[in-house]
């Protein structure tokens, strides 16, 4: 994803997205390619403050003995008493697992980041306990894709209902609509909507 390009594009077709530019930094986004590990942090953060995330993520990997992060055979190893002992509740225990078979057995596609959008996202929800937000997530953090807009998301959601001055958070439908100019960078657009939410200013 060329930020640069991005930045500019939405500064120049939206100047009020060019102010809540100005206000913040500039995103970061880290290469990451292990996705196995991607998906099965997606899942453990899920619904938990990064803090209780983060602490249970540490106690998983501490499972294996120090390994950097496990291959999914050793996570299917483990049996599900032993998932949850780190603090993982009993679906996300299931859904570390399912992740882990999915990989191991072929199921998530060997050439995903050659996929377009939609097709990732088909393919990673056929796994029990990824939804379409997990997949939006992957596609937005893991591989960088541009143009990824999660309209579920509560936290882009309310830095739209601010960004807008809407007295009520808004509905899918209005925000693809109104967010259509930012095309083909929603993915920037939402990373500036987040901060928005984490760090409001007066207009």
């Amino acid at each position: 994803m060329n930020v640069k390009k991005g930045l500019e594009h939405l500064s120049n077709v939206d100047k009020k997205m060019a102010r809540v530019i100005y206000e913040f930094e500039e995103p970061t986004f880290r290469k990451e390619t292990n996705y196995f590990e991607a998906l099965v942090r997606a899942i453990v953060y899920q619904q938990l403050s990064g803090k209780a995330a983060s602490t249970i993520y540490d106690r998983f990997k501490e499972l294996f003995n120090g390994e950097e992060f496990p291959p999914p055979k050793k996570v299917m190893e483990k049996s599900h008493e032993e998932l949850r002992s780190v603090g993982f509740s009993n679906q996300k225990a299931m859904y570390v697992h399912n992740i882990a078979e999915a990989f191991e057995n072929g199921s998530v596609s060997k050439n995903l980041d050659q996929l377009d959008d939609e097709a990732i996202i088909e393919n990673l929800t056929s796994i029990k306990g990824v939804g379409p937000w997990t997949a939006e997530m992957f596609l937005m953090f893991t591989l960088h894709r541009p143009d990824v807009f999660p309209v579920t998301d509560l936290g882009v959601r309310k830095g739209f209902q601010l960004f807008c001055g809407l007295d009520e958070l808004p509905d899918p439908d209005s925000m693809i609509k109104t967010a259509e100019p930012w095309r083909p960078f929603r993915t920037l657009a939402s990373w500036y909507l987040w901060r928005l939410v984490e760090d409001p200013f007066e207009w």
